[in-house]
């Protein structure tokens, strides 16, 4: 059994989990009916491992996050150091050392004017935030009708009632009906699948088409990752973000940069605005900020935007108990020292081409049709038919994901993520620490599972 702080045994903690915890996005019939809940019990540089004292390579970054790698005493250091001194202290009209200190380091590695910095406690609360403010600033720069919300299809921007309105995947929108009204939706860049006769030039005068179909008048924002997740690592076409600040500015759209996932080095950069080119209005972040070490986002907002806030009472009515959390602030400020000192984004930099290359070699396959992304973020899209890009119908997804690849990859040592919220991809985005030896390990395993994978549906 693997080390743990806990002293029950696998079986009692398996018991108490399937009567007590209730896993998010999760199928919690399939635990009553006797699958075993996968506990992690202790993690160190890239790897993981479970209470039975099996060890996985974590390429997910625990769902994007851990972009430090596991186990980092240090980063942990910094918050229980912040305890001793300050445990807490809020940020409503009132201030503490730590959370000046984060706001001016973030807005110092933040592009352009991007010196407003409103701490939150995660992604969804970061994106909740930017469409409430995309809406106030509206009403009180003389826009009042100024509300609606333009977003990508299959996009996933959070799950609170306001960013689910955002989100593009009806199977999360469905059960919550009526929405926030106003979210609208144009095609995502899925490059590899468009239309015949659709040019990639289309995808961003679609968001034009949108607003006018919508009303100018009646748009507050415009709201992008620089890379989709849901769908499969979707990157942009070139030019497309650039015509999009046009679009933003000729229209008097706020442009959101969503890069819960696509920040803190996941791209190369800091920001992944920075790494295709473009001015956002706001950059919505969270995940890598403390790479999770502490639950933290922020939504990083222009000065521009901060203006009439800065006029007579006016106010801006929305905050989050722990956004700022001096803790948290401390463990973010670690963190983000860490990766300058040891180099993290250069690692990025220098070994994503390694990783792409990895992946590519995948492409002899039959199963794999398309590989795609950018930096320690990319998918491989499976597919039926590689010559016609004939995808799965929902019930040979299923099965091909839940009855066999996700069990299989993770009984073989690979965590990973293995997604059909659009067309049947396996996703990879590991700790940005990861080097060439890791990346080989991931490919060791990947290969012979995508392999049986095809044999077991017969694919030549």
């Amino acid at each position: 059994m693997a080390t743990t702080s806990s002293s029950m045994t696998s079986e009692q903690l398996q018991e108490l989990a399937n009567r007590h915890l209730w896993l998010h996005f999760s199928r919690m019939g399939a635990y009553q009916r006797g699958e075993e809940i996968p506990i992690i019990v202790r993690g160190d540089g890239c790897y993981v491992w479970d209470d039975h004292g099996n060890r996985y390579i974590d390429a997910l970054s625990s769902l994007y996050c851990v972009n430090i790698g596991h186990g980092r005493a240090d980063i942990a250091q910094a918050g229980a150091d912040q305890a001793k001194e300050l445990g807490f202290f809020t940020n409503w009209s009132y201030a503490h050392p730590k959370s000046i200190e984060l706001a001016a380091k973030v807005a110092s590695l933040a592009p352009g004017d991007l010196n407003r910095v409103f701490f939150t406690s995660g992604g969804g609360e970061s994106v909740e935030s930017a469409l409430k403010l995309s809406r106030q600033y509206h009403k009180l720069t003389g826009n009042p009708n100024k509300t609606k919300i333009i977003a990508r299809n299959i996009a996933y921007h959070g799950t609170t009632m306001g960013a689910l309105a955002a989100t593009g995947l009806t199977y999360a929108r469905q059960p919550y009906e009526p929405l926030m009204p106003g979210g609208c939706h144009v095609p995502n860049t899925n490059l590899y699948r468009l239309p015949p006769g659709y040019g990639a030039e289309n995808l961003a005068e679609a968001i034009v088409e949108q607003i006018e179909f919508e009303g100018p008048d009646t748009v507050a924002a415009v709201i992008l990752e620089p890379v989709q997740n849901a769908g499969g690592c979707f990157v942009p076409p070139d030019g497309y973000f650039q015509r999009v600040r046009e679009i933003c500015d000729e229209y008097n759209c706020l442009m959101i940069s969503d890069e819960v996932i696509c920040s803190w080095g996941r791209l190369g950069e800091w920001f992944g605005a920075q790494r295709f080119g473009y001015q956002p209005d706001i950059i919505t972040t969270a995940k890598g900020l403390t790479s999770s070490y502490a639950s933290m986002g922020a939504m990083i907002a222009s000065d521009r935007l901060m203006e009439p806030f800065l006029e007579g009472n006016n106010s801006f009515v929305h905050g989050f108990t722990f956004g700022g959390h001096p803790i948290a602030s401390a463990v973010a400020l670690a963190n983000i020292q860490a990766m300058e000192d040891e180099e993290v984004i250069e690692n990025v930099r220098e070994n994503e081409g390694y990783l792409r290359a990895m992946l590519e070699s995948m492409m002899d396959i039959p199963i794999v049709g398309d590989v795609r992304g950018a930096g320690y973020f990319h998918a491989i899209e499976l597919v039926k038919n590689r010559e016609t890009r004939e995808t799965f119908n929902d019930e040979e997804s299923e099965d091909l994901l839940r009855g066999y690849l996700t069990g299989e990859l993770y009984g073989n040592g690979l965590i990973c993520r293995s997604d059909d919220r659009g067309d049947p991809v396996v996703q990879f985005a590991p700790p940005l620490i990861a080097g060439r030896e890791v990346i080989d390990e991931i490919g060791s395993i990947l290969r012979p599972v995508l392999e049986g994978a095809s044999e077991r549906l017969g694919l030549q």
